[in-house]
């Protein structure tokens, strides 16, 4: 497997040498100063590049080229926004990337509502805590129809946990919902999600399904004209929020895409975390049903509670099988040959230790030391399950 790290662009305060001084070759990012929906230049996409390049790494994945909102919605201006990602795709293959991830997640990237959750050890995880996301829905944000996607005692849970929340706690909740997490796509205020949220519900799931399907059938073309491997992010977690229409949650949910646009360039990204955060998404069993279209991996743990919250847990110890997660998709690269397809994979989220506590532009989930940890044991775990396979 191919070690990677993501990075997010220069501003990153974690620089591209201390990048490989922990241990990885490639390189995960994405234009992020390009307006979502606008073309991403070829001398920018040239240019970063080399600047990786001289770095002494190589820019592996695409992570992400997001999709404006007219796309998911098919509305507005979704025409124009369909031809500049084929040019961006076709950029980027003309300058020797070829490994996309996106996402097609509605209104909200990936939501925690604990971006400091405090360990045993007394490191910080990030925390999707569902009474509390339920205390936003129905006590804060006030959605219509909110009370309706749960149940009373998840209401009355929520109505409890508000009452004891101080207005800081409260606002803080709320920055952490819908402001924005690295690498998302935009952040709201509360009166623009209540109408995105809105406009989406009216799709319903399966029409939302066909408008992804629509979409790929739209850029598979280009795709497979440069090389392109498209690989799709889970949902985040891979269950509805706010009502919205999720389609990317499940192992039938994957199927179901493959199976609508079958193409050498329509892949996933298996992020271990984000399916892995349902107990009925078994993480080995989808690698070798779907190995020859997995092209990206996320290797993340959670701990997953009844009522859908979850933590993000050490890498090696959570509730998803990682050493038998890691032996499936080794299988899979044996399966491909010495020609095949490394896959590039990515230690997902870190625990913020106690050396970085306080800085300054330390991204929640993306911590230097926290990261390198986790490769190493990651790289720890390949390398005695490669020994044994020999």
């Amino acid at each position: 497997m191919l070690e990677t790290w993501r990075w997010f662009g220069p501003d990153d305060t974690i620089t591209l040498s201390k990048i490989r001084q922990a241990g990885a070759s490639g390189i995960v990012t994405a234009l992020h100063e390009v307006p979502t929906g606008e073309v991403w230049p070829a001398d920018l996409i040239k240019a970063r590049h080399q600047m990786i390049k001289d770095a002494g790494l190589e820019w592996c994945v695409v992570e992400s080229v997001p999709l404006h909102s007219d796309i998911k919605t098919r509305t507005g201006d979704y025409e124009r926004y369909i031809s500049n990602y084929k040019q961006s795709l076709a950029n980027l293959g003309k300058n020797g990337i070829y490994t996309i991830c996106y996402n097609f997640m509605p209104v909200v990237d990936w939501t925690r509502t604990n971006l400091s959750y405090t360990l045993p050890n007394a490191s910080q995880a990030l925390r999707f805590e569902m009474t509390d996301f339920v205390a936003y829905d129905v006590m804060i944000l006030k959605r219509p129809g909110a009370e309706n996607d749960y149940t009373l005692a998840q209401i009355t849970r929520a109505k409890e946990r508000f009452s004891a929340m101080s207005e800081t706690e409260r606002t803080l909740l709320e920055n952490n919902i819908i402001a924005g997490l690295p690498g998302g796509e935009g952040s709201y205020n509360r009166e623009s999600i209540k109408l995105a949220i809105q406009q989406f519900n009216e799709i319903g799931t399966e029409g939302y399904r066909q408008n992804l399907f629509r979409f790929l059938k739209d850029i598979m073309p280009t795709a497979e004209a440069y090389g392109i491997k498209l690989c799709i992010h889970p949902d985040d977690p891979p269950f509805s929020l706010f009502g919205l229409p999720r389609v990317v949650s499940t192992a039938e949910d994957a199927k179901a895409l493959l199976e609508a646009v079958p193409s050498p360039s329509n892949g996933l990204t298996m992020c271990a975390g984000s399916y892995g955060a349902r107990a009925d998404n078994n993480l080995v069993d989808m690698v070798r049903a779907f190995g020859a279209n997995i092209f990206f991996v996320h290797l993340r743990n959670v701990r997953r509670e009844d009522d859908g919250s979850f933590y993000e847990s050490d890498h090696l110890n959570g509730d998803n099988d990682m050493i038998g997660l890691i032996r499936a998709l080794l299988e899979v690269e044996q399966q491909r040959g010495s020609e095949g397809y490394a896959i590039p994979m990515r230690p997902d989220h870190g625990h913020l230790l106690e050396d970085e506590m306080g800085q300054e532009g330390v991204k929640p989930g993306y911590s230097y030391i926290g990261r390198m940890k986790s490769l190493a044991e990651l790289r720890g775990a390949i390398h005695v399950l490669e020994q044994l396979r020999s």
